[in-house]
């Protein structure tokens, strides 16, 4: 599934790179637990948090998550955005909740990573 039908599906606004829409991806993880997403043996999945701060942003990039959904309607900060830019991590911000983007995205086929 494209990040632009993710971003869709879960009402969202892209606040960074949005040159990224077209990619592709078909695993997801949700956590505000940065030490859990650390875990992960996956390339290339969605990162799904409430996190709002740079630790997020810095997690995503040790773990080879090159796309960040950012629930429960929280802010970016100035910072994240400069980080963000520069690991090219594209970053999607939705009102709905941790719950209901999960939700959501693993009906329409996005898959648990595990």
């Amino acid at each position: 599934m494209t990040l632009r039908e993710i971003n869709r599906l879960v009402d969202g606004t892209v606040v960074s790179g949005s040159e990224r829409l077209e990619d592709s991806v078909e695993y997801a993880f949700a956590s505000d637990l940065m030490s859990d997403v650390l875990t992960i043996k996956r390339e290339n999945f969605l990162l799904i948090t409430g996190l709002a701060n740079i630790q997020s942003i810095r997690t995503a990039e040790m773990s080879d998550a090159p796309y960040i959904l950012l629930c429960r309607n929280k802010e970016v900060t100035e910072e994240m955005l400069e980080l963000a830019g520069e690991g090219n991590i594209l970053i999607i911000k939705s009102k709905f909740s941790m719950f209901r983007c999960a939700g959501i995205l693993y009906k329409a086929g996005i898959k648990p990573v595990y």
